[in-house]
């Protein structure tokens, strides 16, 4: 994928953030656009690192990696970009996530309507697994730092 398209799906992306967090956390639009500029900062920066950096790791391992290094203490730009990013509630983009799945299954449809009943209990099964999942690990860890 070449980078000005990089650049145009993050920008579509942080666009549908910002609204999803001006509608579901009343932050204001302008508000969430500095830390929107230094998310899309990052990503772009890493698209960059998966191309010219020879060890090879997932652009999402080089986003954690350039973010840490900007929150860390070290940094000198540590607290705006702990300000501004902060902003950011960090759901308000799980609504960009459905809006892409939705669209990469919608022109599949038929493939997946192929797979029959059976991946519709596969489904079930691996979201009740996930969610009773973490259920029980949360409960553990409360349990044992006793806060509940």
């Amino acid at each position: 994928m070449r980078y000005i398209e990089w650049l145009i799906l993050f920008i579509l992306s942080a666009a549908g953030t910002a609204l999803a967090n001006y509608i579901g956390y009343e932050v204001g639009f302008l508000e969430s656009v500095p830390g929107l500029l230094i998310l899309i900062g990052i990503g772009m920066i890493a698209v960059l690192c998966t191309k010219f950096i020879p060890f090879r790791l997932p652009i999402i391992a080089y986003c954690s990696l350039i973010g840490l290094a900007l929150a860390s203490p070290i940094s000198p730009i540590r607290a705006d970009v702990i300000h501004y990013v902060g902003l950011i509630n960090f759901t308000a983009p799980f609504s960009m996530v459905g809006v892409f799945a939705g669209m990469s299954i919608s022109n599949q449809l038929k493939t997946f309507l192929k797979q029959g009943w059976k991946i519709l209990i596969v489904g079930l099964l691996v979201m009740t697994g996930a969610f009773v999942g973490s259920v029980i690990w949360s409960t553990l860890l409360l349990n044992i730092s006793n806060l509940f």
